[in-house]
This record gives C-alpha cells, sequence and structure tokens, in this order.
C-alpha cells in the first residue's frame, strides 16, 4: 500500500497522520471515491473525480481541489507499481469541533492504493430489512458515513452472501452497499432510477451506455424475481448473481453474457493518461 496525505506521500503507509478531531473522524464528515487501478492508470478517473465533487458540494463541504488531488494520484500510483489495484481518495471536513458542526479548517486529503485480486465470477445477495431514505439528505451521495453499510454487509455474510441489497422507504429496489444492481425482465436490463435513492454509479452509468437499460422504479420482489441479476461497481465491474436469498440462477444468462462482453470491449478506452 502506498498513503499520501495533503501533499506528502508517507515513508511508513501504516503512520498516524489523521488528528483526534478531524471531522471524517469525529462524525464521519468527508466524501470519497474508489477508483480500479489497471497496469498502473487509473479507470474512469475524470468520472469519479466529477463525481467527488458533486459529493462534496451535497455534503457542504464546498470545492475540491482536483489538482490536489491528481496530484496526489499520480505520486501515490508512481511509487504503487500496481498491476491491478485500487485507489481511495478521501476528503473530509478537516480538524473541527467534537461535534456535528464545523469548523472553518482546510478540507483533509487522503490518497491511498493497494492491489487487489481478481473478481469472483459470481455473486451471492441477500434483501435487509433497513430501506434507504431516498429523500434524506444524503441520498445519492458517496460519504464516509458508512455504519449502515458495515451492518448490512455483516447481516449478507451470515447469510452466506457478498453483498446486501437495500429496498428504499417506497419499498423499491434501491442498491447494494457497494454496488449498483440490475435485472432482467423479458429479455430487458432494468435498473433502478437515481431518484431511488441509489447512487450514481460510475460502472452503472457506463454499462447503460455501452449496453443499455431502462432506468425505472419497481418493487424490489420484481427483481428478486427476475430472469438474470448482475451487480456493478469499480472492483466488481459487471458480476452476474447466483444467488439472492434462497432463489438461484446459473450464471451468466444470456443478457449478463452480453453486458460483461460489451463491457470488456469498451473498458480501455476509458483508462485515464
Amino acid at each position: 500500500m502506498q498513503v499520501w496525505v495533503d501533499g506528502q506521500l508517507l515513508d511508513d503507509p501504516a503512520a498516524p497522520v489523521l488528528r483526534h478531531d478531524d471531522h471524517g473522524l469525529v462524525v464521519g464528515d468527508g466524501v470519497f471515491e474508489s477508483v480500479e487501478v489497471t497496469a498502473g492508470r487509473p479507470f474512469a478517473l475524470t468520472r469519479h473525480l466529477d463525481r467527488l465533487q458533486v459529493s462534496a458540494s451535497g455534503l457542504g463541504l464546498g470545492g475540491v481541489d482536483l489538482d490536489a488531488v491528481r496530484a496526489g494520484v499520480a505520486a501515490t500510483l508512481g511509487a504503487a507499481h500496481l498491476e491491478r489495484g485500487k485507489l481511495r481518495i478521501t476528503v473530509t471536513g478537516g480538524p473541527g469541533p467534537l461535534g456535528s458542526g464545523r469548523g472553518d479548517a482546510p478540507h483533509t486529503l487522503v490518497v491511498a492504493a493497494e492491489p487487489i485480486g481478481p473478481a469472483d465470477g459470481s455473486a451471492a445477495i441477500v434483501t435487509v430489512p433497513w430501506p434507504r431514505n431516498e429523500r434524506g439528505p444524503l441520498a445519492g451521495l458517496k460519504t464516509t458515513s458508512y455504519a449502515d453499510n458495515v451492518v448490512a454487509l455483516a447481516e449478507a455474510r451470515r447469510h452466506g452472501a457478498s453483498e446486501a441489497i437495500f429496498p428504499n422507504l417506497a419499498g423499491h429496489l434501491c442498491e447494494g452497499t457497494g454496488s449498483n444492481v440490475f435485472y432482467v425482465v423479458d429479455g430487458e436490463l432494468r435498473t433502478p432510477t437515481l431518484a431511488s435513492g441509489c447512487l450514481a454509479g460510475v460502472t452503472r452509468a457506463l454499462v447503460l451506455e455501452w449496453y443499455g437499460g431502462r432506468e425505472v422504479d419497481e418493487p424490489i420482489e420484481v427483481a428478486e424475481g427476475a430472469d438474470e441479476v448482475l451487480i456493478v461497481s469499480t472492483t466488481r465491474a459487471v458480476q452476474p448473481v447466483h444467488r439472492w436469498g434462497s432463489r438461484e440462477w446459473a450464471t451468466p444468462g444470456p443478457v449478463t453474457a452480453e453486458a460483461q462482453a460489451a463491457w470488456r470491449a469498451h473498458e480501455p478506452l476509458d483508462v485515464d493518461p
């Protein structure tokens, strides 16, 4: 692992660097992006940085210095020499009060890189009983306030699954803890709209752009009974689902296989220099 913090590449990536009163630590006041690294280069970095700005604005953090972020990415990847890996870019509110109110300190900016192995060939998922609030102030933002995802993923693992799926308050399909969900009904690839409260996933957007699909909000039971299900994310790419709860599928289904082929054909075109 390599870690860069506020302009400095750390000699020891495990060294303590955050202050005890950093607002990201105190109340989860921060935003982040996870970016795939292929042959030492970041995949779809510009798209991720655009979303980082949207999340920061939505959280009230204001503008992020993207030139500084890119400098951190270059320094981190230059030291990491990753064939396949993951970048984690985190921006917090910086040092502040030991409560919800913010101070006026500059942001804390952290870029970390680590190697990752290949994603599993398919996934098992479960629906969890805690709905996403599609009307909440954090809906659709990628913030560091991830405790609900930690609880949900632990519940999924208790059921032998690798991902937890949330409905929203309307009872519609929303998203996973770190993935967007697609499903196939009568040969049509579908995924929830952003109004469902789901994250505007970079991989989600590229699947819609490169392969196609219909954005629609439907009861989660429609997806649970679909002909095929797949989840997509930075580290999973396009991953078929072989089990949802007690229901199982042979994978990949025909539509999933086509979406995977479209992804493999286009992915090299969106690797940032």
